[in-house]
C-alpha cells in the first residue's frame, strides 16, 4: 500500500496565520480567546469568542476574488495556497488531475445565510440577489480551493461538524494510498457567525470567561474560526523532489456514538472504538502510542468522558500518556478543529514539542490524566493520537506518526 505523508501545512487561526506563527504561539500559551467583534453579544450572557482578526484573504488569491467569495471560503482558500507554499509548491506545478480537495465544515458559508435572512425580513425573499443563494452551501469551499488553485482531481466536502477535519484528512489519506490520487490538499474551515453563537449560548455551553479543558471548574466550550489545511503526498513523489516530510499519515478510525444529538455517549464507548479503529488501521499497539491530541472542549461531560474512554482504552498506562487540548487557546474552530489539532500533531512529530493546555489551574480528579498543564513539554512523540467528537457521536481518531524509512 502506498505511504501518505504531510509536506505542507497552511493554517488561519485566532493566534496568527502561517505555520511558524502557529506553532510558536501553540508553545508559548497564547490565547486567541477575548471579546466577539464581528456581532453585538449584548443579547447574550457570554460575550467571549476566538475569531481571526484583520485577517486579509486577497494577497493568497489570484484567480477568484475576495467579493466573489463567502469568508469560509477565504479562509480555506487561504490556508490552501499556504500549504503549497510551505510544501515549496506553486500551483503551476501541479499535476491537476491527480491532485483532490477534502475539506470538513460544520456551518459551509452561514454569514450568507444570515444575511439572506436580514435581506428576506426587511425587502421580502424577491430582494435576495441570486448570486447569494448560490454562495452559501458547504459544497463551495473545497470549489474554490480548486478553482483557485487549478484543481482538478477529487473533490468533496465532510460535513459531519467538529470531527470533519479528521475525516477530510482520513479520505485525502484513502485516495492517495488507494492510487486515485498523488496530492490531497485536506482539513477543515468554518467561520464565525451569529448562527452558531447563539447555538451554543441556547445550549448552555459557552463558558463566560476562559476555556479551560480538564479543570475541575470549567464552564465550558468558546466558538471560535478559522481553517486548517494539510498537503498530503506519495512518499516516493515527495522524496523525489527532497520534500520537508513533518509526519506519515497512519491511519484513521471512526464510529457513531448513535446516543444523542449533542451528548457523547456516557461511557466513551463511541471514542474508544474510534481510537482502537485508527490504531488497527495503522498497525500499532496501544504501548506505542506517545502522544494524545485530545477533543477537550473544556465541557464537563465532553473532557470526562474522552478521559473516561483514553483510561479504559490504555489501562494503567493512560495517566503516563501526555494529552492536550490546544482549545485551551485557540477555541473550538468547528469544522477547523481536528484539523488544526492534526496540524498541532505534525509539527509536535517533527520537532519534538507537543503544546500545553493552558489555564489549567485545578486538575479534575474525575478526568485524572496528564494533560499538560500550562507549559509546553519536550517529549520527542514517535506515535500520536488525534482525537475529535462531534454532535451525533461522530467520533474520528487520526494516527500519524513522525517519517522514519
Amino acid at each position: 500500500m502506498t505511504r501518505v505523508v504531510v509536506t505542507g501545512i497552511g493554517v488561519v487561526t485566532p493566534i496568527g496565520s502561517g505555520r511558524e506563527t502557529f506553532w510558536n504561539g501553540l508553545l508559548g500559551g497564547v490565547s486567541g480567546i477575548r471579546r466577539v467583534t464581528s456581532f453585538d453579544t449584548s443579547a447574550y450572557r457570554v460575550h467571549n469568542g476566538a475569531e481571526v482578526l484583520g485577517f486579509d484573504a486577497q494577497p493568497y488569491l489570484r484567480r477568484l476574488t475576495a467579493a466573489m467569495i463567502g469568508r469560509t471560503s477565504q479562509l480555506a482558500v487561504a490556508a490552501g495556497r499556504m500549504a503549497l507554499f510551505d510544501a515549496g509548491l506553486e500551483a503551476e506545478q501541479l499535476d491537476g488531475r491527480r491532485t483532490g480537495v477534502s475539506i470538513g465544515t460544520t456551518s459551509g458559508e452561514p454569514l450568507y445565510v444570515e444575511a439572506y435572512n436580514n435581506i428576506r425580513k426587511v425587502d421580502g425573499a424577491d430582494a435576495v440577489p441570486d448570486e447569494m443563494m448560490a454562495r452559501y452551501p458547504c459544497h463551495v469551499i473545497p470549489v474554490h480551493i480548486a478553482m483557485e488553485l487549478g484543481i482538478h482531481g477529487p473533490c468533496l466536502t465532510i460535513p459531519t461538524a467538529c470531527a470533519a477535519g479528521n475525516y477530510a484528512i482520513g479520505y485525502g489519506f484513502d485516495l492517495i494510498r488507494t492510487g486515485r490520487a498523488d496530492m490531497m490538499l485536506s482539513g477543515g474551515a468554518d467561520a464565525f457567525s451569529r448562527i452558531t453563537y447563539m447555538g451554543f449560548a441556547r445550549l448552555g455551553a459557552i463558558a463566560p470567561d476562559l476555556c479551560q479543558p480538564f479543570d475541575k471548574d470549567r464552564k465550558g466550550m468558546v466558538p471560535g474560526e478559522g481553517a486548517a489545511i494539510l498537503l498530503l503526498e506519495r512518499l516516493d513523489k515527495a522524496q523525489e523532489r527532497n520534500a520537508t516530510i513533518y509526519a506519515e499519515v497512519r491511519g484513521l478510525g471512526v464510529s457513531c456514538d448513535a446516543h444523542h444529538m449533542t451528548a457523547p455517549h456516557p461511557s466513551g464507548e463511541g471514542a474508544m472504538r474510534a481510537m482502537t479503529a485508527a490504531m488497527k488501521e495503522s498497525n500499532i499497539a496501544r504501548e506505542e502510542v506517545d502522544y494524545i491530541s485530545a477533543h477537550g472542549t473544556g465541557t464537563i461531560t465532553n473532557d470526562r468522558v474522552e478521559s473516561l474512554a483514553v483510561s479504559a482504552l490504555f489501562g494503567s498506562r493512560a495517566a503516563r500518556i501526555p494529552m492536550s487540548s490546544i482549545k485551551s487557546m485557540l477555541g473550538h474552530t468547528m469544522g477547523a478543529a481536528s484539523a488544526m489539532e492534526a496540524a498541532a500533531c505534525c509539527l509536535a512529530l517533527s520537532t519534538g514539542w507537543v503544546p500545553p493546555t493552558i489555564n489549567l489551574e485545578k486538575p479534575d480528579p474525575e478526568c485524572g490524566l496528564d494533560y499538560v498543564p500550562n507549559e509546553a513539554r519536550r517529549i520527542y512523540p514517535r506515535i500520536v493520537l488525534n482525537n475529535a467528537y462531534a454532535f451525533g457521536g461522530n467520533n474520528a481518531s487520526l494516527c500519524l506518526a513522525r517519517h522514519e524509512d
